[in-house]
C-alpha cells in the first residue's frame, strides 16, 4: 500500500484531521469541535472519533502512525503537557494517553512547530529554505501567541522543548496577568482577545472583533490606537527574536496575522527600531497554506516513520 501521512491539529475550538498521500496531497480533511469545556478525557474521545471518521471517509484501516499538533509543549522531565492555553490539557500525559486511545505510534509536537514546518517547507518559505543553512521562524498570532523554528528541514525543539516560545517573554512590565503565572507577556498584549479587550477599554466599553477593529482605523480613534499598539508591540517583541535567532524569513500565522498593517512599512520600521542590526533585511510574510498549515505540519511529523 502507498504511504499515507495522518495528522491531527488539536486546537482550542476545533480539532482538524488530514491524510496526505506520498506527494503530500490531502486525501481527506475533516473537522470536529473540540468541546474543551467537557474536559481532558472528552477531548481524547473527540480525537479518537475524528480519526475513525477519517478512516471511514477513506475506506481504510486506522493508522499505525499519526502526527498530532497541540497547544503547549511536553515537559521533558514529566512527560506531561505544559503551557497550553487549553488549560485542561496541562499536567496530563497527553502523548501516552493518545497512543493508548488511538492504538498508534503518536508523534506529538507543538502546534506552532507544525505550522512553521509546513509553511517553511511547502508554503511561504519554500524558496527561502532551499538555501543551505536557512532558518525560518513561524509565528502564531491568534487566541494565543507562539512560535516555531525550522532549520535543516526539521523543527527545532531545544533542550527544554520550548524553542520558539516567544509569547511568554515580558513585553509590558507590570502588564496584565497571563495564564502562565507572569505579567505583561507578549501574549497578553498581542493575542486577538487581548487586543479586543484593549479596544473595549479605549472605547469606553464598546466591543468589536479584531477584524472590525482593523477595518475601522480611519474612522474610529480606539481602533487606530489598538492597531498601533499591535504594530508597535509586534515590532519590539519580534526584534528580540531576530536579535537572537537571526532567521532568514518570518512567517505570520493566526487570526491576528490577517491584520494588513503587520506587513506595512510602519511595521518594518517598528521592528528596525529595536534591531541591533538597524535594518530589517529579511521578508516578513503571510502564510500560503491558509488554515491548513497546522494539520499539514502535524502529518509531516510522521514522514520519518516511512522514509
Amino acid at each position: 500500500m502507498k504511504e499515507q501521512y495522518w495528522g491531527i491539529d488539536l486546537g482550542g475550538t476545533k480539532i482538524e484531521g488530514t491524510v496526505l498521500n506520498e506527494n503530500r496531497e490531502a486525501l481527506v480533511r475533516l473537522r470536529v469541535p473540540t468541546e474543551a469545556s467537557g474536559g481532558y478525557r472528552h477531548i481524547l474521545g473527540r480525537v479518537a472519533m475524528l480519526v475513525e471518521n477519517m478512516a471511514d471517509e477513506l475506506g481504510s484501516s486506522l493508522p499505525e502512525h499519526i502526527g498530532i499538533g497541540t497547544p503547549g509543549r511536553i515537559d521533558m522531565k514529566t512527560g506531561c503537557l505544559k503551557n497550553s492555553n487549553t488549560v485542561c490539557l496541562n499536567g496530563e500525559p497527553l502523548h501516552d494517553d493518545l497512543e493508548d486511545i488511538l492504538h498508534a505510534d503518536v508523534s506529538l509536537d507543538n502546534d506552532a512547530n507544525c505550522f512553521a514546518l509546513a509553511e517553511s517547507l511547502f508554503g511561504a518559505g519554500r524558496d527561502t529554505m532551499r538555501r543551505s543553512g536557512a532558518v525560518a521562524f513561524g509565528v502564531i498570532l491568534g487566541t494565543g501567541v507562539g512560535g516555531g523554528i525550522v532549520c535543516g528541514g526539521k523543527a527545532v525543539r531545544g533542550a527544554h522543548g520550548i524553542a520558539g516560545e516567544w509569547g511568554h517573554n515580558e513585553l509590558l512590565p507590570g502588564g496584565d496577568p497571563c495564564y502562565c503565572g507572569r505579567n505583561g507577556c507578549v501574549e497578553t498584549v498581542l493575542s486577538g482577545p487581548s487586543l479586543e479587550r484593549y479596544y473595549t477599554v479605549r472605547s469606553a466599553g464598546m466591543w468589536k472583533s479584531l477584524k472590525d477593529i482593523a477595518a475601522s482605523t480611519e474612522t474610529d480613534a480606539a481602533s487606530r490606537e489598538t492597531v498601533d499598539r499591535l504594530v508597535s508591540g509586534f515590532g519590539q517583541a519580534i526584534a528580540q527574536i531576530i536579535n537572537i535567532l537571526d532567521p532568514h524569513i518570518i512567517i505570520i500565522g493566526g487570526g491576528v496575522g490577517n491584520v494588513e498593517e503587520l506587513y506595512s512599512q510602519a511595521a518594518r520600521h517598528a521592528i528596525e527600531k529595536h534591531l541591533f542590526n538597524g535594518s530589517l533585511d529579511i521578508p516578513v510574510v503571510r502564510p500560503r497554506l491558509g488554515d491548513s498549515a497546522g494539520v499539514i505540519g502535524a502529518a509531516l511529523l510522521t514522514v520519518g516513520k516511512y522514509e
